[in-house]
This record gives structure tokens, C-alpha cells and sequence, in this order.
């Protein structure tokens, strides 16, 4: 009898202990993970155009938002945002689905992308949002662009 309560115990130890030790992080996303995506919630601001080099969330920041390495990072030339082959991504001059700037408030400040044929884009030297003339133009150092302005930009991904 008590050789078998003896090796019922080292079975359910050993049971406990290997379900203890499983990393689901090594193998991917956890099962238990699918409940946290909904797609009510409200889009989160990928980076800060605007914020210091110290700040996490600021494209300024080499370890932060504006990592080489972050995987859907806008400076990651291998992710879909940073790629100059991706139709997401800032760096594609022929990209039709660039990233968006919005401020605090929501209000929409054009599209972050090197396309300088695009009426929305930033790198349009003619455009709204582009111009170094223009009030709502990030290019603009006396307008949207101040250095001196304590009001965030926030580059969000396109959702179209």
C-alpha cells in the first residue's frame, strides 16, 4: 500500500512540476491570449513624432518606438511599417496606405510617407501638409511643425 501511495505522489508531483514548467512565450502566442484582441477597442498611437529621445513611446528613441529591431517598428527596414517594399510603409514613395499623423486631440495631420506626388503626404513640397508654408504642415517650423510646441503627433498605422 504504501508503494503505491508512494509512486501515485511522484506521478502527480512530477505531473505538476512539467505543467509548471511549460512556456507558451517559446512557442508563440498562448491559447489563452485570444480573448485580449478585440476589435472594439480603440487604435493605440504607435509612436510619438514629436517626443524627446528618452521618452519609449518617441520615433527619436533608438531603444524605444524608433528601434531598428522592434518588429512592427516604422524605422525596422524588415517590418511592414519601415519596408520600402511594403504598401504600409512610410518609406515606399509608391505606397498607396502609408502610416497616418493625428494629434492629442485626434484631428488629422496627413500622411507620414515619402511620396511627393501624394495631396496628403508630408514629403509633398506643394501639398497641405507638406509645404513649409502651410500652418498645418509639420514641415512648417512657425506652424504645426514648431520645435518649441509641447502638443504630441502620433503616428498610427492605416487602418484601410
Amino acid at each position: 500500500m504504501r508503494l503505491i501511495l508512494s509512486v501515485l505522489l511522484v506521478l502527480v508531483s512530477s505531473s505538476v512540476s512539467y505543467g509548471q514548467g511549460f512556456d507558451f512565450n517559446r512557442y508563440g502566442r498562448s491559447p489563452l491570449d485570444n480573448h485580449l484582441k478585440r476589435e472594439s477597442e480603440p487604435q493605440r498611437p504607435s509612436a510619438n513624432l514629436r517626443a524627446n529621445r528618452y521618452d519609449p513611446n518617441s520615433l527619436s528613441n533608438p531603444y524605444g518606438a524608433g528601434s531598428r529591431y522592434k518588429p512592427d517598428g516604422l524605422m525596422n527596414p524588415y517590418s511592414q511599417y519601415g519596408s520600402r517594399y511594403s504598401n504600409d510603409s512610410w518609406t515606399n514613395p509608391y505606397a498607396t496606405n502609408p502610416p497616418k499623423i493625428y494629434s492629442e486631440s485626434g484631428e488629422y495631420r496627413g500622411e507620414l510617407s515619402t511620396n511627393r506626388y501624394s495631396p496628403d503626404s508630408t514629403s509633398n513640397p506643394y501639398g497641405r501638409y507638406g509645404s513649409r508654408y502651410s500652418p498645418d504642415s509639420i514641415n512648417n517650423p512657425y506652424g504645426a511643425g514648431s520645435p518649441y510646441s509641447t502638443r504630441p503627433l502620433y503616428v498610427r498605422p492605416s487602418s484601410n
